[in-house]
């Protein structure tokens, strides 16, 4: 695999797995706890455990991911 193309992916997985694991690790800490004196040190404590799985999966299930969008897109037209 080219470096390009690996950059390209790590990159890409770093950046969506940070903004969904920020964002849906806030969402679920405030369902569960509502807004509390502990919701901040929680919902970073979540984040942190929540970024490094979302990484790996994104990176290894991107490609799979491209490939079944690319093609109900083109079921779709």
């Amino acid at each position: 695999m080219p470096d390009q193309v690996l950059k390209t992916r790590l990159i890409a997985a770093l950046l969506m797995s940070f903004s969904l694991s920020l964002l849906m690790s806030c969402w679920v800490t405030f369902i569960n706890l509502g807004l509390t004196e502990a919701f901040v040190a929680q919902w970073m404590k979540a984040f942190q455990l929540a970024w490094p799985a979302a990484a790996l999966i994104a990176f290894f299930l991107g490609p799979a991911v491209q490939k079944a969008t690319a093609f109900l897109v083109q079921r779709l037209s």
